[in-house]
């Protein structure tokens, strides 16, 4: 009997060792994470960029703290916002104005291209007319084979409709650095201080009219392409298209812009900054909040209720 008993004492005594050490975020995530986000335990970290281009950051850096949150791990889709507007009868801005910019090579028609206004300094961008969420390219395009890659043609307030629709909202520009960063506070990357090939969507090539398809796509990518970015599992942060957050752009000090800020990149973008912007975790631009292109999406943070705190 003594012998028994010793040896089921062990086992008994590592699976308490293994219950203890599970930790505050296994056992929120068992019961409160919904399907798709990811838990964000909050902090305090360094925002933005020592080098003195703000392109690339907020600069100078400055100390930003964090409330845990939740946060999806793929920008929207096309069949998460089409489930929307079935339910909502939703309109775009896009929809509205009856046009939105598209990048020329995905625009087919000669006569279409040629008719197009285009963006003075960026001939690239074409205003289509009838282009939005649904027929992304303009008239006789679709996303019927597109459903899993992310929704553009989408402004301000178009995310902001879906985001409440379905009880979240969109993070802010500190929220959404600090999570593409990974826990990671000096890297350029989320995955580490070291460029890794087919881990992001961006540009190779001759801008605006070769792309070597190195990465894999011309234009945008599913939301669930080339895995998860860095530790906290999080998809397609940075290329693949730009995202929209919460905050304005401050033009000064005290000053807030009528621009909002989007993070990440996109496909238009490129490693080195010679084509475009140079796709860092500290990239950053402003638009209108009634902006909208091929290259503009979003993604969903959620407060966490103050009873749930960790």
């Amino acid at each position: 009997r003594m012998t028994h008993a010793l040896l089921i004492f062990p086992v008994f005594f590592m699976g308490l060792v293994v219950a203890s050490e599970k930790t505050k975020q296994d056992v929120f995530q068992d019961a409160h994470i919904p399907r798709n986000m990811t838990y964000i335990e909050g902090g305090t970290f360094l925002i933005g960029t020592s080098t003195q281009d703000g392109s690339h950051g907020i600069t100078p850096q400055r100390e930003e703290t964090v409330a845990s949150f939740l946060l999806d791990k793929y920008p929207v889709s096309n069949d998460d916002f089409r489930a929307f507007v079935r339910s909502t009868k939703y309109t775009t801005e896009a929809e509205k104005f009856g046009w939105s910019f598209v990048f020329k090579s995905f625009v087919g028609s000669e006569s279409v291209k040629a008719e197009a206004e285009s963006v003075p300094g960026a001939s690239w961008w074409l205003a289509i007319p009838r282009a939005y969420w649904r027929m992304p390219f303009g008239p006789n395009s679709s996303i019927k084979e597109r459903l899993q890659y992310p929704v553009v043609h989408v402004s301000v307030a178009d995310a902001r409709a879906y985001c409440s629709w379905i009880g979240k909202r969109l993070p802010t520009e500190s929220e959404w650095e600090y999570a593409v960063r990974g826990g990671l506070p000096d890297s350029p990357w989320p995955w580490g201080k070291r460029y890794q090939r087919n881990r992001m969507n961006i540009w190779q090539g001759n801008f605006p009219d070769t792309n070597t398809l190195n990465d894999g796509f011309h234009g945008a990518a599913p939301v669930n392409t080339y895995g998860p970015q860095n530790a906290y599992g999080l998809f397609n942060m940075l290329g693949n298209t730009w995202e929209w957050t919460s905050d304005l752009l401050t033009s000064s000090a005290t000053q807030p812009s009528q621009q909002y800020i989007l993070r990440g990149g996109s496909y238009l973008d490129s490693v080195d900054g010679k084509i475009n912007h140079k796709v860092r975790v500290t990239t950053r631009m402003g638009n209108t909040p009634d902006s909208a292109s091929d290259n503009i999406s979003f993604r969903c943070a959620r407060d966490i209720p103050q009873h749930d705190e960790l």
